[in-house]
């Protein structure tokens, strides 16, 4: 698979570039075990709300639908679908961690995981109905917010063929009062250009379930 066009951060070293977001989320798996702080997310329920929100994206017009999780982290999207008895989801995960793939495949035997860095891989996962990307956008780690923003614009732009109906994903909101310098904020209308000019002009944004951050909903069609 070609890489999209622009520049992103090279991934030769997990110190620099993407590779310390990589690093940070294995280190709270190591620090924090199978967990929603393992995951670095601060409480149980902020987690089950996004994904939620991940899910809202799927039009039940669409059901029953296949989704990849990108960036699956420790597959507690796939337990909250079995959680809540959503059986017309064919779920499958991705994650360019071999130490949460690993996790995953012990936990869910019975489902398919796959180790795959898709910015440096030459062969492109099969496509799904939906793909969702929940955190993996929201921590830029030492990035500065130029080199996340090139490495946001060129991951997006290499998942968006794998999703033949629509695409979700979260990053750090700009209407608020504090930030952190770890996190990734975005404003609405750099998103805007981002995904209109690059991936598609049926999108959506969601900035109403009391989290500091939007989902971006974006659709092949403006059927909704």
């Amino acid at each position: 698979m070609a890489k999209p066009g622009g520049t992103y951060p090279d991934m030769t070293n997990q110190d620099t570039g993407y590779g310390q977001i990589i690093a940070h989320y294995e280190a709270c798996l190591d620090r924090h075990g199978d967990s929603h702080l393992g995951v670095d997310w601060p409480n149980p329920q902020d987690a089950d709300k996004r994904y939620r929100i991940m899910l809202d994206s799927i039009r039940r017009r669409d059901l029953p639908a296949t989704l990849l999780d990108f960036g699956c982290g420790a597959g507690h999207l796939l337990q909250f679908i079995r959680d809540n008895g959503l059986t017309q989801i064919d779920y499958r995960g991705l994650d360019a961690s071999a130490k949460f793939v690993a996790l995953c495949r012990r936990k869910f035997p019975d489902a398919t995981f796959h180790c795959q860095d898709i910015l440096e891989s030459a062969a492109a996962p099969a496509p799904a109905d939906y793909v969702v990307l929940n955190g993996v956008l929201t921590e830029k780690c030492g990035m500065s917010d130029d080199a996340m923003l090139a490495y946001m614009e060129a991951l997006l732009c290499a998942v968006w063929p794998l999703a033949r109906k629509g695409m979700a994903f979260n990053v750090m909101s700009a209407q608020v009062d504090w930030r952190r310098d770890d996190l990734f904020h975005v404003p609405f209308d750099t998103m805007a250009g981002l995904v209109s000019g690059r991936l598609s002009r049926h999108f959506q944004f969601r900035q109403d379930y009391g989290l500091y951050e939007f989902t971006t909903y974006v659709y092949r069609d403006g059927n909704t």
